[in-house]
């Protein structure tokens, strides 16, 4: 799994011109199929995915070419999971959180039940990245929870990037923590 821009049309450019690197090994990706195409759910309504596979000339691995706006397993885009976080970091529950978003209360519960499980580990991660990418870096401030702290270090890593790499600032916070963590920020096995 490789995550890469939204734009399919320059995803299929940078791929034919040998311009993608191997995750694995880095070797250059070729075009090598299609993945599965699905139905993704943003908040202004139905987004039609279907992710490009590549396969590597050097080691042979396959990966996906996954759209930084979608997570690994997940229906909902990156940004309607981030708005989730916030509100929950807002002090709002998974019913009232699942009721503003249009989702049923069950995915928006494990949402916030994984990211919680995870926060800390989240948190060293994005805190890291920050200071790493910042030119002059703020560590965010202590919060009241570990998972406040989470999503506010997944924010500063951002902006932290995008003060070094302006071009950073056209994707939103959540899709720049779904490219870092190539898409499985809710996986368990992250980071």
């Amino acid at each position: 799994m490789l995550t890469v821009e939204a734009d399919a049309v320059r995803v299929e450019a940078r791929l034919s011109a040998g311009e993608i690197e191997c995750p694995d090994c880095g070797g250059v990706l070729a075009p090598w199929g299609w993945a599965r195409g699905r139905v993704l759910r943003a908040e202004a309504g139905p987004v039609r995915v279907r992710p490009r596979r590549s396969r590597c000339v050097g080691c042979g691995g396959s990966h996906v070419l996954l759209p930084v706006f979608a997570l690994v397993r997940r229906v909902d885009l990156a940004d309607v999971v981030g708005a989730a976080l916030v509100a929950k970091v807002s002090g709002a529950g998974a019913r009232t959180i699942a009721e503003a978003l249009g989702r049923p209360v069950e995915t928006v519960r494990g949402w916030l039940r994984r990211f919680g499980r995870r926060a800390e580990h989240v948190r060293v991660y994005f805190t890291a990245l920050l200071v790493e990418v910042g030119i002059d870096p703020v560590p965010p401030a202590l919060a009241a929870s570990s998972f406040a702290q989470a999503v506010s270090a997944m924010v500063g890593a951002w902006k932290s990037a995008v003060s070094r790499w302006p071009q950073i600032g056209e994707v939103s916070p959540w899709q720049a923590a779904c490219a870092v963590s190539q898409g499985r920020l809710l996986s368990p096995s992250w980071p």
